[in-house]
């Protein structure tokens, strides 16, 4: 068997990498500097999840980065709310009380939150302190802001999962598109959550994109090993991002109770659920999948406010059953073994 690394070509080079393997934003915990800073090591890029951090939190990880390496990406919720109606959102909130009480908490009066995770401090932040890479979830980002990050001197991104998304983030002037697969742990990145996603393998959707557009990929879910990231490569990404299979790393944000979670046996699968957030996200069954998952509303972010506490509070006790336990396909492969190993591995 050929082990000889693979080389980084394209806008990655560009960046200063040398292998095709990127750190995927972890948002809620898991992406941390050191993370980053491990990516950077082995040769790749990795990126900071921006996702529920204020804007002064995010300046502060990004000057903590900045002491480890300059090559590093941030990724930025861009705004696509999911409106949700009062009777709804009570509705849920009542459903959930009783888990709440047993962890001291009380849904039932949680108020109704609606917000845009700070995007425009995030990006006034990202302007008067450019960093390489900015890239894009959730929402198609206005041309002109596009065009402000790239006159900073930033890279951009837009993370897309069908190709009518893909012509639209290169309408709006973005240099690489981050073509995701429905594999993908966490958060779906469509632009209509509503819809449920076409079952297109990774390489296909690769090769899809790619021959319409020409554009520049970076590819990402459900990839956990080597064979599976020169398949992606030979369909034509120029790079592929992983993020489940470092979870379990020590540089690694994520809960303990988090990590042993996914190094137990006695979890058999994952699902898409919007329990946990009101938007589509994969996940590994637990508790609170298999009693929610079919009465859950769409409504994001506000399940996602309703839900943090109980999710907070249960991974402070140790508890796994009523915490988001964002996983792709290849949970198993993860491993806590130091990050950079990993990516060098998943680049041989």
């Amino acid at each position: 068997m050929n082990t000889s690394a693979l080389r980084a070509t394209g806008v990655l080079a560009s960046l200063g990498a040398t292998i095709p393997v990127i750190a995927a934003p972890l948002a809620g915990g898991p992406s941390t500097p050191q993370l980053v800073h491990a990516a950077a090591e082995a040769g790749g890029l990795g990126f900071l999840a921006a996702g529920y951090l204020t804007a002064d939190a995010l300046a502060e990880r990004i000057a903590r980065t900045r002491l480890l390496t300059p090559r590093f990406g941030v990724n930025l919720f861009a705004p696509n709310p999911v409106p949700i109606d009062s009777e709804s959102y009570a509705t849920y909130a009542a459903a959930l009380q009783e888990v709440a009480a047993a962890h001291g908490l009380d849904t039932a009066a949680a108020p109704l939150r609606e917000d845009d995770d700070e995007w425009t401090g995030k990006i006034e932040l990202l302007l008067a302190a450019p960093v390489p890479v900015v890239s894009f979830t959730f929402g198609i980002v206005e041309a002109r802001i596009v065009q402000a990050l790239k006159r900073a001197g930033s890279v951009t991104a837009q993370s897309v999962t069908t190709l009518d998304e893909a012509r639209a983030a290169l309408s709006a002037g973005v240099d690489v598109l981050v073509v995701q697969s429905p594999l993908a742990g966490g958060h779906s990145a469509t632009t209509t959550p509503g819809i449920p996603a076409e079952p297109v393998p990774l390489p296909e959707l690769v090769r899809r994109i790619r021959t319409d557009t020409g554009a520049p990929i970076w590819a990402t879910g459900g990839v956990s090993r080597a064979e599976q990231v020169r398949e992606v490569l030979t369909a034509g990404a120029e790079a592929v991002a992983v993020g489940t299979v470092l979870l379990r790393t020590p540089e690694s944000g994520a809960s303990a109770a988090y990590k042993a979670a996914l190094a137990d046996p006695r979890r058999v699968e994952t699902i898409v659920t919007r329990s946990f957030s009101g938007r589509p996200a994969r996940a590994l069954r637990n508790r609170f999948t298999d009693r929610f998952d079919d009465g859950a509303p769409a409504g994001y972010p506000a399940l996602h406010h309703l839900t943090s506490p109980l999710r907070k509070a249960s991974a402070a006790a140790g508890d796994p059953e009523y915490v988001n336990l964002w996983a792709g396909v290849g949970w198993r492969d993860a491993t806590d073994e130091p990050a950079a190993r990993i990516l060098r591995r998943l680049a041989s």
